[in-house]
């Protein structure tokens, strides 16, 4: 959540205003994350002081956020716990500051556990089921604009940059997944709607409960499994090592399962997943890290952690 623009005091409390949250009273800018320009924002409003998240959208386009925003809309109005975009009196929750697309939503409760337990991947995995089937009935359509396709493209880009085992290793996985996704078992995997990124940082537990759950902007429509391969990569291993951790992997796949049982196909293909999901996040840290752009608080993360992740996985697949 680095501060890419800059935003005034004045022209947050005139958001704010014609929102009807109430006055300003502090707005912070919010450092971590690579993606966006956020604010945290204080607001006063019939003697309660209200908490908010301002975002400016750096990278994804008017056109393009209708879909993650109506989708936390659409979650938030079925019981999931995730951050409610705010509307203006004409009902529009997409806004524009400093010429930027914007939204204002609702700050949750709680903090992230970045040393979670199975308890903890337990709950991520229930919520990641409900999510899953509350989507179903999601009425807009986007793709994953993180996913193969813009691998295809990413990596010539990258690839000038890596040593030659880098660079020889990040070409097979990719080979294998282009041939993974034109196979017919790939083709039969359950679809719909997806965080995409449902990191440890991108969870909220308050009391030892799953409190929230935000960062939809890598949101689109993909496999579940690959949104579950996604939270596995990062909620059941060993951060050091990148290696599984059997006794949260469990927990997390045990309870998601209570929620919406896997497929044959999802059950066969949740390893080349996994290696799926490291993949996307070695390019795309590989990128940031490479090819950064200016920001007053960046801290791109080490594309080296999702190397190793990846090793494992494909060590772990016998590949």
């Amino acid at each position: 959540m680095a501060v890419f623009t800059e935003v005034s005091r004045d022209e947050a409390a005139a958001l704010m205003q014609r929102l009807g949250l109430g006055a300003l009273v502090e707005m912070t800018g919010c450092a971590g994350g690579i993606e966006n320009t956020n604010y945290f924002v204080s607001t006063e409003r019939d003697g309660q002081r209200l908490q908010w998240v301002l975002t400016l959208f750096e990278r994804l386009t008017h056109e393009q956020l209708p879909f993650y925003l109506h989708l936390m809309k659409h979650l938030a109005d079925k019981g999931i716990p995730v951050p409610d975009p705010q509307a203006d009196a004409s009902g529009a929750i997409l806004h524009t500051v400093r010429g930027k697309p914007a939204a204002v939503v609702n700050r949750l409760r709680g903090c992230s556990v970045l040393d979670p337990g199975p308890e903890h991947c337990a709950q991520v995995g229930v919520m990641l089921a409900r999510m899953h089937l509350a989507a179903q009935d999601y009425p807009r359509q986007q793709p994953n604009l993180r996913g193969l396709a813009w691998w295809n493209e990413t990596v010539p880009v990258v690839l000038p940059h890596l040593q030659p085992t880098q660079a020889e290793l990040l070409r097979d996985e990719l080979a294998y997944q282009n041939t993974l996704a034109a196979s017919a078992a790939f083709g039969r995997l359950p679809r719909g709607p997806v965080h995409a990124d449902l990191f440890r940082d991108n969870v909220m537990f308050e009391d030892g409960r799953l409190s929230g759950v935000f960062d939809f902007y890598f949101a689109g429509c993909d496999t579940w499994l690959f949104d579950l391969a996604v939270a596995l990569n990062d909620w059941c291993i060993d951060l050091a090592s990148g290696a599984a951790d059997a006794q949260r992997e469990q927990a997390l796949l045990q309870a998601y399962q209570t929620v919406r049982a896997l497929t044959d196909d999802e059950r066969l293909l949740l390893p080349a997943l996994r290696r799926a999901a490291a993949l996307r996040f070695w390019i795309s840290r590989l990128w940031d890290w490479y090819l950064p752009r200016p920001a007053s608080m960046l801290k791109p993360h080490d594309p080296t952690h999702f190397e190793r992740v990846l090793l494992a996985r494909r060590r772990e697949a016998g590949a």
